[in-house]
């Protein structure tokens, strides 16, 4: 007769559970070694964060996405991101952009994974202007309950380790780039942006590649009226994308407590609703393998009834399974407080009036859509300088 393990049963039912040590990451990013001439510090855009929210509420239930919180995160994680890079002093100018753009030389983008008061995963893609891509990579963090402690400072993220890892790997890849490299990627922003507003007169001077990416192979003269032109409007796309980050900085600081209290709430209840449903399904497996166990003993034993162990090993397995579903229950409970807890953080897009050569203009609607808007009017502007009138805009997508 076979022996049925319910001991071993018992036994993995209550087995201690191992926790991680969780600390408050206070350390800083690294920094570049040594001193670097200006002309070779390359300037970084943060692209708004892809909030990665499924369109099924189903799906948004079962991942336990509020979308308003999510999409308010992935514009408030954008400006940290920003911050602990700057903070740095590695780069030239670093701004969150609304989307990417050829107005910087390094592009960060990135997608929001997990999301809730007691971990963060996110996915960073690093590219330069010429198309290469440094590392795509996911970041993990998980936060420690004293980082939602008052005493914490303002300024640290109780998932900075995330953002200090990015700051790192940015900083060894830059690391291993010769000054050739550096004045190339600078060159070919600077020729692809260019290119938007003047495909005729730039078109020639880099050259997209069919395996991706793009390929500098001409400079105008620095004194060439066409480039002076350009660079007088890609200065003025900078004023606005300075512009834009002090929106980004007030929506930082007008979310920053609500969405710390919203992750504090949440802090708890995510753990709680882990264990919930890990217990669940080990409940679960283990009450399927008992009452499969039992089973196998009743058709073993050569008594011709019954076999007493057997029914005890289906019963106990019959009794797991129920209690499984009782924690997938109260895990469904929890999954509930934690979307109650869940609040709206929208920003209040307000319209920004900026001064261009001479004349007031306005731009409204949202935050990317007042960026189109500003780069017709800085087309609009470009060829008016030359005394043309504006073409149809070219089929290059600005993100290419």
């Amino acid at each position: 007769m076979r022996c049925i393990p319910i001991a071993f049963i018992m036994a993995a039912l209550t087995a201690c559970v191992s926790e991680s040590v969780r600390t408050v990451d206070l350390t800083p990013p690294k920094q570049f070694q040594g001193v670097q001439d200006e002309a070779h510090l390359l300037d970084i855009g943060v692209a708004v964060l892809d909030p990665n929210i499924p369109e099924s509420f189903d799906e948004q239930v079962a991942q336990l996405i509020n979308p308003d919180i999510r999409r308010a995160e992935a514009q408030f994680m954008p400006y940290f991101a920003k911050n602990v890079l700057q903070s740095t002093g590695n780069w030239g100018a670093v701004r969150v952009v609304p989307r990417p753009t050829h107005a910087v030389d390094v592009t960060v983008t990135g997608k929001i994974l997990e999301s809730d008061g007691e971990r963060l995963t996110q996915e960073f893609t690093v590219e330069d202007a010429r198309g290469q891509v440094w590392f795509t990579k996911t970041y993990r963090a998980l936060a420690s309950k004293y980082a939602y402690s008052p005493t914490v400072p303002p300024g640290i993220d109780p998932f900075q380790a995330n953002y200090r890892q990015l700051a790192d790997d940015m900083l060894a890849h830059r690391e291993g780039l010769d000054d050739a490299a550096v004045r190339a990627i600078r060159a070919t922003a600077e020729m692809k942006f260019a290119r938007d507003f003047a495909p005729d007169a730039f078109a020639s001077h880099v050259q997209a590649l069919p395996e991706g990416g793009f390929r500098l192979l001409r400079l105008p003269a620095e004194d060439d009226p066409m480039l002076v032109r350009v660079r007088r409007v890609r200065e003025r796309e900078h004023l606005f994308i300075d512009t834009l980050d002090e929106y980004y900085a007030n929506y930082h600081r007008q979310m920053y407590r609500p969405y710390q209290e919203w992750r504090n709430a949440t802090y708890s209840e995510a753990i709680t609703l882990r264990e919930l449903k890990a217990q669940a399904r080990t409940r679960a497996l283990i009450g399927a393998a008992a009452i499969g166990a039992g089973i196998g003993a009743i058709y073993d034993s050569s008594n011709p009834y019954i076999d007493a162990t057997g029914l005890v090993a289906i019963g106990a397995g019959a009794a797991l399974i129920k209690n499984a579903v009782a924690k997938r229950n109260e895990a469904a409970m929890q999954a509930e407080a934690l979307q109650e807890v869940g609040m709206a953080a929208e920003a209040e897009i307000m319209p920004h009036t900026l001064e261009l050569e001479n004349q007031t203009v306005r731009l409204q609607g949202t935050v990317d859509q007042q960026y189109q808007e500003l780069r017709r009017i800085l087309r609009e502007l470009y060829f008016e300088d030359l005394g043309l009138p504006a073409p149809a805009p070219a089929e290059t997508d600005d993100r290419a």
